[in-house]
This record gives structure tokens, sequence and C-alpha cells, in this order.
């Protein structure tokens, strides 16, 4: 199946069911690297209504039971050639998840505008990196470990980016890729400042080194909320996919691909077809309607 023609079929502006989000994370370490550094993780969070007790007929109106209030999608990358690269990614994950796990209020009067919500992601980015700090300091003698951090979360009709390091977040749509996230490295910087010409930065051995990391020197957090649509495909990855492979072969694998594991998969092989060198996490995330599936 591939994706579906969206002027053939009427698209809802409802919330997806869980049964019509195909969604597909992996991790690998690569062909050069012996030790995977990266994590990722696919969660929901859910506002749930457990009965205990009733009278009331079995055709009575009751909220649903498990209703899915967000979808969260991260991945990290832990700092190439840093001590405990590996703890630093999933304190990062661990950190954030729980966080964001114990905000509920947030979510139950989220209506894409509320400040609070906004904060609270913040907030989880900023905790993620304090507990990554003190990792360091308990763990490997305050020397550095850190960590990027693309969040992606869903929560209807809005979503939400969270973006420390150059990990990366892209939209796909109607036929075009967009990268949504900026690399947050000195190259890049270079670049914004017109130091740089783009081929320049590609180029530069500042394109890996990061200005903005968990548990770095500095750790500054970019939220973006964008208008959620059926119509879209998320993918998050770290540079070991985006190293390798470009986005036209991105674009055309997203648009041609049966199912979000068949794209993930597809990718994970092209990377490693193009050498392999570093540790490779992608997630790809879309709606598919019921009638489609």
């Amino acid at each position: 199946m591939r994706t579906p023609d969206q002027s053939s079929i009427a698209i809802t502006s409802d919330k997806p069911h869980d049964d019509e989000i195909d969604v597909f994370g992996l991790s690998h370490p690569g062909k050069v690297r012996s030790q995977n550094q990266d994590h990722f993780l696919l969660a929901t969070i859910h506002k749930r209504v457990q009965v205990l007790q009733t009278n009331l007929s079995a055709q009575a109106q009751l909220p649903m039971e498990d209703e899915r209030l967000a979808f969260v999608a991260m991945v990290a990358d832990g700092v190439g050639g840093a001590e405990g690269g590996d703890e630093a990614s999933a304190t990062a994950l661990e950190t954030a998840m729980h966080y964001l796990a114990r905000s509920t209020e947030c979510y139950y009067r989220a209506d894409g505008s509320d400040e609070q919500f906004i904060n609270a992601l913040q907030a989880a980015a900023m905790l993620s990196h304090e507990a990554v700090l003190r990792r360091s300091r308990e763990e490997v003698e305050g020397r550095t470990m850190a960590t990027t951090l693309t969040l992606w979360m869903g929560v209807w009709p809005w979503f939400y980016l969270l973006q420390v390091g150059d990990s990366r977040y892209y939209l796909y749509r109607r036929g075009v890729l967009t990268q949504v996230t900026r690399d947050q490295t000195i190259a890049q910087d270079l670049l914004d400042q017109g130091v740089f010409t783009r081929t320049m930065a590609q180029r530069s051995q500042y394109s890996n080194v990061l200005s903005s990391a968990l548990g770095g020197e500095a750790a500054a957090p970019v939220i973006t909320r964008m208008r959620a649509d059926w119509n879209n495909v998320h993918l998050l990855c770290t540079d070991g996919l985006t190293k390798h492979v470009p986005d036209e072969r991105i674009a055309q694998v997203l648009g041609g691909m049966s199912s979000t594991k068949e794209g993930a998969e597809q990718l994970l092989d092209d990377a490693l077809a193009a050498g392999g060198t570093d540790n490779i996490s992608i997630i790809i995330g879309r709606a598919v309607p019921r009638k489609q599936q």
C-alpha cells in the first residue's frame, strides 16, 4: 500500500484513533562504531476513566475509558567520543518522559495556545539538561557527558517540537520534504551569520560540533508549534542518517513507502550502504484512515 492519494478520499479533521496511527522506530550502531550511543522512545499519554461500579445500561454514553491525550516521539544522540554518551542520551529521554507524564494538568486544558503547555516542554528540556549534568558529576567524575534531544509531541490539533542539538525533524507533506528543525552546530551558526557558505558549512570540521547540547556548556531548547494534518508524514532522526542519505532520497522513501516500518528500514539500509559511519536512529509516523488500512 502506498501513501493514500488524499484527493481520492475524504480526510477527517478529527483526532486519529490509536489504530489509525502508523509509527515505527529503530536504532542501529552503524558499521563502524562498536557502541550505540543513540536512544529513541515512542509513547502515549492517556487520560484514564476506570468505571468501578454502575447500574447504567450498556448503552450509556460514558467518557472513553482510555483516551489518548498526547503522542510522544523522541530521539537523542549521545555526543560522539564523550564519556558516557549512551548514558547521557538515555538520561535525557527518561527524564523528559517522566516530567511530561506527570504534567497532565496542562494536557487536560490544552487548546493549542496554553503558555503553560509550552513552558512544560521547556522545563522538560532543562530538567533533562540538569539530570545529565548531575549524572556526569556522579558517574564520570565530571567529564563531559552530553546529548542531543529532538522531541515531537502531538496534542490534537497541534504538534510541538523541542530541539536541542543536531538531531533532526522533517515534515513530508504532499510530495515536499521540509527540514523544520535547525542544527545547533558551530558550522550552522557561522552559516547563519554569513561567515560560511552552505558548502563550507557542510565540509567544515565544525559541522558536527554542537553549540547547544543537554549536559554541554550551553543548552538552548527551541520549541516550535505546528498544525496537525492527516497529510503529514513525520521523521525524527539522528545525524547517522542525514550525513549519508540526502534529502532527495529521504523524500523518495517517505513518498513511496507502504508502511512506516518499511520506510525506516529502507532508510537504515541506505545509510549503511553509504558507509554507516555513525549510530543511526529513525522514527517515522503518520496517520492512515481506517478504510485505507
